[in-house]
């Protein structure tokens, strides 16, 4: 999915400095986005916050739905580009069909693991199908690429079949690195987990975790008890790092998505869909996208026109250092 606003802003994240390096329970709001304007899909966006910006290399989550679609088009996110990042999308209800231009043309459903690692750069669209389920659910994330692989070859993963840890009324897939000695065969770059959990009614279990890695959670469907904190769908809980495991609890059934890594060193500037290190970056990368450049190649099979790049901000930010 792509950050569609109108205007965006240049946003510096990363570094050590902005990590709670003692367990916390910060409850991020998020903000209301129109994914293709004011009458398209709307999502919550808990990442970037205006507070925290990263949970380890996630740097972007939007949450959806469930959104009835039976009698509109559903999603339908024209071409756009990226850099610097891996794209992970993670479906609760619906089907969505990607094309990129590295000839990729997948349809992921609900359980499966679309991955997009953007690299040096990729272009891609996201649709419902012309016979799509009447619901959309699910989550869109990001995780920003260290320096030394920003620039790899674009490519594309499908993985319908993700490794599951089981306890009593519960169990947790891992869609992205490693989670209680169980690994995801997806790519990463930097060391992390994506986790869904899902829990019956009744279920009460813990989550083993990496003391010096920070966690967040995210609510899919019901409310689950996370670590003594009723979480309902839509907010991000940010629970810093320090913790060895998390209890999580169900009065009903729900399912949640967990997010965590290694705090992330590097600074990185995000603008509209680009990661880079500082502005140049994403201006020759603004700059590329608008005259089609062949760095972004072509997504083909899309029925319509790629998405414009939007003005740069007039105003940039000030440099820091690279490291906290």
């Amino acid at each position: 999915m792509s950050n569609l606003e109108s205007s965006p802003q240049e946003t510096e994240c990363g570094g050590r400095a902005a990590v709670a390096v003692e367990p916390t329970r910060e409850v991020l709001a998020g903000r209301p986005v129109a994914l293709g304007g004011p009458r398209g899909m709307r999502v919550t966006r808990t990442l970037p916050d205006r507070d925290r910006r990263m949970v380890g290399a996630w740097c972007f989550v939007d949450y959806y739905g469930p959104d009835d679609v039976s009698d509109s088009p559903g999603m339908n996110v024209a071409p756009h580009p990226h850099t610097g990042l891996q794209t992970v999308s993670w479906l609760v209800e619906g089907d969505v069909l990607h094309r990129d231009s590295v000839g990729s043309v997948q349809l992921v459903r609900p359980g499966q693991l679309n991955l997009m690692t953007a690299g040096h750069g990729i272009s891609h669209s996201e649709q419902s199908p012309p016979d799509h389920s009447p619901v959309l659910h699910g989550v869109q994330l990001w995780t920003a690429l260290p320096d030394r692989d920003r620039s790899v070859r674009p490519h594309f993963e499908h993985h319908p079949d993700l490794p599951v840890l089981t306890d009593t009324g519960v169990a947790v897939k891992v869609i992205m690195g490693e989670l209680g000695g169980f690994t995801s065969p997806a790519a990463v770059y930097s060391p992390l987990v994506g986790a869904e959990a899902v829990l019956q009614p009744g279920a009460d279990t813990r989550l083993p975790l990496q003391p010096s890695w920070e966690y967040a959670a995210l609510t899919l469907a019901g409310s689950v008890d996370v670590d003594g904190a009723a979480l309902g769908p839509g907010p991000l809980l940010y629970l810093g790092s320090g913790r060895s495991d998390l209890s999580l609890r169900a009065e009903h059934g729900a399912r949640l998505l967990l997010i965590g890594g290694e705090p992330f060193d590097e600074h990185i500037l995000m603008w509209w869909n680009f990661v880079g290190r500082d502005h140049d970056d994403v201006a020759t990368a603004r700059e590329q996208w608008a005259r089609a450049d062949p760095r972004f190649g072509t997504v083909h099979g899309y029925p319509g026109h790629r998405l414009p790049a939007p003005a740069l901000p007039t105003a940039r930010l000030k440099p820091r250092g690279r490291h906290a």
